[in-house]
């Protein structure tokens, strides 16, 4: 295997009270936005705040780009752009509180018609998202990332042992609320890519843990007239540059997406980011910590 550090000894788990007031404030942070998000009061996205979705059939493609600057020009700030180059449909959500439903479909039409004026169209479809529409899919997503968490401190907890179940949780959860948290500092629309990017982190950032648990699980083991502390922080250790190597294949892969995937995964790519490295942090910082101080006795010792 690839060693990026030869012989790493670093005291990891001796930092972990700054790394806790670090998570703290980030956790902080998320909380907050989950209470504005369920107050409605941070900037929900056309799916939680409803609005209304029209679908254009065009005779010719048309650039993507190209709309977004019409609708821009003309007055429109909160839309979302989806195409379908394969038919030449453009799917455009606006926000109900930027237009009124009624205006707004003609306003965007009358738009259109002037932009494109050689490229006839036709209106596919109308759909208007209502309050209660909005209401039921952020219930929903809160539900969604809540049965991840769950599901994961079940599978952990069958896995290792229920104090691992827990470190992993807290964990996942950190790495939730951090990115939920500085998606809502920076203004960012919360919407359902959010979520999917949010359920992705977590799946990573158990990946992750997992890895380290495992190396941990190992050595106490085989290594049992050591103190557990300096058994998991040598273990921390010897997965340094795996950790480091998969994080960096992914940050890669996620800076790829956020330059040249287009205006459609900007955000989904941005979270990722943000998660690889949050999630990087976490499974050092956060999940063997707090296994150590939940923890007591030292785990898998016999009776």
């Amino acid at each position: 295997m690839i060693e990026l550090i030869k012989n790493p000894n670093i005291d990891f788990l001796g930092k972990r009270y700054i790394a806790f007031v670090f998570s703290g404030i980030l956790s902080i942070i998320g909380i907050i936005a989950m209470v504005q998000i369920a107050t409605g009061r941070a900037n929900l996205g056309i799916d939680f705040a409803g609005g209304t979705a029209i679908q254009f059939k065009f005779e010719n493609p048309v650039a993507l780009h190209d709309v977004r600057l019409a609708l821009e020009s003309g007055g429109f700030k909160d839309f979302d752009l989806q195409d379908l180059p394969s038919v030449n449909k453009i799917l455009i959500r606006v926000k109900k509180s930027e237009q009124e439903l009624g205006k707004g479909s003609e306003t965007i039409t009358s738009i259109l018609s002037q932009k494109f004026p050689e490229n006839k169209y036709v209106v596919d479809s109308t759909t208007v998202i209502g309050p209660k529409v909005g209401g039921r899919l952020k219930a929903d997503a809160a539900k969604a990332v809540a049965f991840a968490v769950i599901g994961i401190l079940v599978y952990v907890a069958f896995r290792f042992q229920f104090k691992f179940g827990v470190g992993a949780t807290i964990a996942t959860f950190h790495d939730v609320l951090a990115v939920l948290g500085l998606f809502y500092i920076m203004g960012k629309e919360i919407n359902l890519i959010l979520v999917t990017a949010l359920l992705t982190i977590a799946g990573y950032s158990l990946t992750d843990t997992v890895v380290v648990f495992d190396r941990i699980r190992e050595n106490l083991k085989l290594r049992q007239r050591e103190s557990i502390e300096a058994v998991m922080n040598s273990s921390v250790n010897e997965v340094l540059s795996r950790t480091i190597i998969t994080s960096t294949t992914v940050l890669f892969t996620s800076i790829a997406l956020f330059f040249f995937g287009g205006e459609v995964l900007h955000d989904f790519s941005l979270a990722m980011i943000m998660g690889v490295i949050v999630g990087t942090y976490s499974s050092i910082f956060v999940a063997s910590p707090v296994v150590l101080i939940w923890g007591g006795k030292r785990p898998f010792a016999k009776k």
